[in-house]
């Protein structure tokens, strides 16, 4: 098939794209990298009457890191995130999770904020940014509002992100330089979204847990936040941890489904396990470093 009818928006500014997206009235849609967005036009499940594309916007683009966090602009590309040495000595859990989008061709393309905005919940970027407790800018004609990450996200493809709304930014807070990465996640092929993911970032002090930042994707309609797990981890000797116990509290938190690709208890029994197994083992390298 072949998409439905639409007018071209290339805006220089973000002004000039949010006015296009307030004069659409709903009926505008935004192109960043197009690799979710050029599927569902070819098979007509989007069909928008204006595309605003932000590609020339250079406001939009780079990765910016400092002392107090890091800001990253939504048009920067996956492969950008991954290649970039700063980024990777302040948020190497970041560019673990960033790896793992897709592949290396789509990752030329897709883009960050476009992962984010878009609110798969078994993708790894907005997970990631819900783990790192990142926030968002969103624009409009009407003004500018920063979330929380974990605020963003309603159900399936469904953010408080407004039809005439715009995300301008996301900033990740600073983390300590030796912080520990948790990522795990189960697919049936390279590439393809998670069945189950962990995604997370652990700070030791003095052998016991002083920051935690845990998050699942695919275990529910949208990213969730390990909660219970993080608050259960804090001041806890990483010695004598009890992964299972861990393991179950952070499960509790997730809402996994049944659906053609795994079952709930599935998710739930895999979760479990792969939650105990890649924290004992993150936390046993930096015991044994």
């Amino acid at each position: 098939m072949k998409p439905a009818p639409f007018d071209y928006v290339r805006p220089d500014t973000i002004e000039e794209a949010c006015a296009v997206l307030a004069e659409a009235g709903g009926g505008a849609q935004v192109l960043a990298g197009g690799q979710t967005l050029m599927p569902l036009l070819a098979l007509r499940m989007s069909q928008p009457f204006i595309m605003v594309d932000i590609n020339r916007i250079a406001v939009l683009k780079g990765i910016v890191t400092g002392p107090e966090g890091t800001r990253i602009g939504p048009m920067t590309r996956q492969n950008e995130v991954i290649a970039d040495a700063a980024l990777a000595r302040a948020l190497p859990m970041l560019v673990t999770a960033a790896r793992h989008v897709g592949h290396h061709q789509t990752r030329n393309r897709g883009t960050i904020g476009g992962s984010i905005a878009l609110g798969e919940p078994a993708a790894e970027m907005p997970a990631a940014a819900v783990a790192l407790g990142a926030s968002v800018t969103l624009r409009s004609v009407r003004g500018s509002r920063t979330i929380k990450a974990e605020d963003m996200y309603l159900g399936p493809y469904a953010t408080v992100l407004e039809p005439d709304e715009l995300l301008t930014e996301i900033s990740y807070p600073a983390w300590p330089v030796d912080s520990i990465t948790i990522f795990r996640e189960i697919a049936q092929r390279p590439g393809d979204f998670a069945l189950v993911g962990l995604v997370g970032t652990v700070v030791v002090e003095n052998g016991r847990i002083a920051r935690a930042g845990l998050a699942w994707f695919g275990m529910g309609p949208t990213p969730i936040r390990a909660r219970q797990a993080e608050a259960a981890l804090l001041g806890q000797d990483i010695a004598r941890l009890d992964g299972r116990g861990l393991a179950e509290l952070a499960v509790a938190d997730t809402a996994p489904f049944d659906d053609h690709h795994a079952s709930a208890e599935y998710r739930r029994t895999v979760g479990r396990r792969i939650f105990a197994r890649t924290l004992t083992e993150a936390l046993n390298v930096r015991q044994a470093g």
